[in-house]
């Protein structure tokens, strides 16, 4: 475990002398979300491959750059790409860099995904703001030997997304528009889509929609002490009643192409309202 932490704070090291500010947020761009250039101003960026102990995204959808951006006059950090267990990665090694942007000083960490929907009346499309989670991952990220420098040994998890953050979520959502729904999310580990059965086995336990990403980012920022905020974009149903429908990646990103706006309208929103707190 000190070697662990050691490599936490070579990273950290390293990025604090590539970067020339550190802001407060964090924001984790998910599949096909990492297409911003036409709304930031990219002050630095950093290919994953350089920094000191990160391990590269495999997924062509996920560049694996992290981004210092000016958006909407706020300063940002992008991850644009992540890591996934199906990758071959443990959850310690998809969520080491949540605790050296803990180690950099970032506060709040925002996190955007694509899901597919299990509720009857989440459609493709649709954005919600994750308020619970259900980690159904082998593995959870805090599992080995411990030290307290990483943070408690058993975190409460009774509210691990922030609700404050969902508050002003929630005025965004009326300002563009947009109809504000909180969904649960359930975190599998992928890569294969679910089965009909699966997916009403997953309506059942008490989920809203079905992604192979977050829960493990989640969990580790919560033990770090960040406040979390997350919102999904759902890019195919699925609710167990018709065996014949098909997802793909090129649909999942097709969707994505399509609707990522609304998503980046909530954040650039939220953003504004940062400044004034």
């Amino acid at each position: 475990m000190n070697e662990w932490y050691q490599q936490i704070e070579e990273s950290c090291l390293f990025l604090q002398n590539k970067l020339e500010t550190i802001p407060n947020i964090a924001i984790i761009l998910g599949t096909g979300l990492g297409k911003l250039a036409d709304r930031i101003d990219k002050v630095k960026e950093i290919s994953f491959k350089v920094i000191p102990h990160f391990a590269p995204p495999t997924v062509e959808s996920h560049s694996g750059k992290l981004i210092l951006s000016k958006w909407n006059g706020q300063t940002v950090l992008l991850l644009s790409g992540r890591l996934h267990y199906y990758e071959g990665y443990s959850t310690q090694e998809i969520t080491y860099p949540i605790r050296v942007l803990h180690a950099l000083g970032i506060q709040q960490l925002w996190i955007t995904n694509a899901s597919g929907s299990v509720h009857p009346d989440l459609y493709a499309g649709d954005v919600v703001v994750l308020k619970d989670h259900i980690n159904f991952h082998p593995e959870n990220p805090l599992r080995g030997l411990y030290d307290p420098r990483m943070g408690e040994r058993f975190p409460d998890m009774s509210e691990v997304y922030n609700k404050q953050l969902l508050v002003r979520a929630q005025k965004q959502f009326a300002a563009h528009g947009l109809p504000f729904r909180e969904a649960v999310y359930f975190g599998l580990q992928g890569p294969s889509l679910e089965t009909p059965a699966e997916y009403r086995m997953i309506r059942i336990l008490g989920a809203d929609i079905v992604g192979m990403s977050t829960v493990p980012e989640a969990i580790v920022a919560h033990q770090c002490g960040l406040k979390i905020f997350a919102l999904s974009l759902v890019t195919n149903s699925c609710h167990g009643s018709d065996a014949s429908t098909k997802t793909s990646i090129e649909s999942v990103l097709q969707v994505v192409e399509k609707e990522s706006y609304k998503i980046y309208n909530i954040l650039e929103g939220m953003l504004i309202e940062e400044t004034k707190f």
